[in-house]
């Protein structure tokens, strides 16, 4: 079973090709059905410019929502953590504890 991460962004596919050591494992892409002939078979679909990737809290980029399912990038490094934070402006948001006061009266 995929493994749904607690945070994650989309980012157009144009952003994340600028980093400049970025490589994809097209291979990983999502299945689309195609008819070819007679006969409807599943490819990988081909990955433009505008599509969306995710980019995980582990800085793992994959093509959906889970974590561990099909992986574009993976190749974390601390120049794509920082490539991740400066240029995309990507912020893991951290969950504080919300303190209710009780109410006077």
């Amino acid at each position: 079973m995929a493994t749904m991460g607690k945070y994650c962004k989309a980012y157009s596919l144009k952003k994340l090709r600028q980093f400049s050591q970025w490589t994809e494992r097209v291979e990983n892409s999502k299945k689309e059905k195609k008819q070819i002939g007679s006969k409807e078979v599943e490819i990988n679909r081909e990955l433009t410019d505008d599509d969306f990737l995710y980019l995980q809290e582990t800085y793992v980029v994959t093509d959906g929502i889970f974590q561990d399912k099909n992986i574009i990038f993976d190749n974390v490094t601390s120049e794509w953590q920082e490539f991740c934070r400066n240029t995309l402006l990507f912020d893991i948001p951290v969950d504080e504890p919300v303190q209710v006061k009780a109410s006077v009266g």
